[in-house]
């Protein structure tokens, strides 16, 4: 009896339970530990108490997490406090002080710190005055003046587009009046009547205006003044022929009766050898502008019938300042059109081009009417 039963001075193995002023202040919830004691009792290998400790905290672990889904965010029943959620800091909004907001915030001081339905409503001016700052950040920044711009635009008005306009129109206008001035410019062309050699024919002279037609008819009209070819039958021959029997050849090239002179004075057509006519388009010494008063209109009757005499272009001693007046006679050839068809196949009236706008005359090979080309000819 008394072997078996302990003496009651010795320590008991069990805890004692604690008063209630200590279990206000302990957790009524068993953790794992105490799982742990409770199955735990006299001696055991270290193998089996790692094992049942590795059980008791994964039994723990399961009723943690049954509980928390069973209860959400409810307090537990031992009154075991929960992890409260963190609470998302609010932006603190810069609101108009006013003065009854003063004696608000001296009274909340004196009172609880619990939020008010007034506190908690926004402030119509904070956001205006947020508002108005993020409009401040995403305005584009302005330019300033820059002093190493040396040249500043102007401004691009309804004058100045205006006063543009104008003087646009005038330019127009003064180079239009330029351009009759140059064409109605007096030249001199020498030329040669061709039947297979060089016959001299004389002067013509006419205005950069002018058209090709207009020199053939005065070409022959000279040649029915002069007889060339010697006799009365040549005269009336020269007399009786049309411009469209006549053509005018400049450095081997056939030039149509339509085109102007001053077509290829600005666009400084190139032939064989360098510029067809080489005429100034711009005015000159001889060119008489528009601004000048050298017509005298004293006497003028506009009834009065023009004199034969006065109706030839007679070159005198004048012209001989005018463009054109030393070149080459054998350059511009006037060439019947009946002849022209009965030996083009003679040189050199096989050589003969019939005048491109399109093509370019100082480059390529040269070649006769059947494709042949000529030895030394490219350009």
């Amino acid at each position: 009896m008394g072997a078996s039963n302990p003496p009651s001075n010795e320590p008991s193995r069990s805890s004692t339970p604690t008063t209630a002023a200590n279990s206000r202040f302990t957790s009524q919830q068993a953790t794992a530990e105490d799982v742990l004691k409770s199955q735990t009792v006299g001696l055991v290998n270290l193998s089996e108490f790692r094992k049942r400790r590795a059980e008791a905290i994964e039994q723990k672990a399961t009723e943690a997490f049954s509980t928390h889904n069973d209860s959400g965010s409810s307090t537990p029943r031992d009154g075991a406090s929960t992890p409260q959620p963190k609470k998302k800091k609010r932006k603190n909004v810069n609101r108009g002080k006013l003065s009854f907001d003063l004696d608000e915030e001296e009274e909340g001081s004196s009172t609880s710190a619990a939020p008010t339905p007034r506190s908690n409503t926004p402030d119509d001016r904070g956001s205006k005055s947020i508002t108005a700052e993020e409009e401040e950040a995403t305005l584009p920044r302005r330019l300033g003046p820059n002093s190493n711009v040396k040249f500043v635009p102007k401004a691009v008005t309804k004058s100045a587009l205006l006063k543009e306009a104008q003087t646009r129109e005038q330019l127009r206008k003064e180079f239009l009046a330029m351009q009759e001035a140059v064409k109605a410019t007096e030249i001199v062309i020498p030329f040669v009547f061709f039947d297979g050699t060089n016959i001299p024919g004389g002067m013509c002279k006419l205005k950069k205006g002018d058209h090709i037609w207009l020199f053939l008819d005065r070409a022959r009209k000279v040649g029915a003044e002069t007889g060339v070819g010697g006799g009365d039958k040549s005269r009336k021959d020269w007399a009786r022929i049309s411009v469209d029997d006549l053509m005018l050849v400049r450095d081997e090239i056939i030039i149509p009766h339509h085109y102007e002179f001053y077509y290829f004075l600005i666009n400084k057509t190139v032939g064989f050898n360098g510029r067809l006519f080489n005429y100034s388009p711009d005015p000159t010494s001889t060119t008489i502008l528009p601004t000048d008063k050298s017509t005298n209109l004293t006497g003028y009757d506009p009834l009065s019938r023009p004199n034969k005499e006065k109706k030839k272009a007679v070159i005198t001693a004048v012209d001989s300042e005018l463009e054109g007046f030393k070149d080459d006679p054998t350059a511009t050839k006037v060439v019947d059109r009946r002849w022209y068809e009965r030996n083009k196949h003679i040189y050199p009236a096989s050589v003969w081009e019939e005048f491109d706008p399109m093509k370019d005359y100082s480059k390529g090979l040269r070649k006769d009417q059947e494709g042949n080309a000529f030895f030394l000819a490219s350009r």
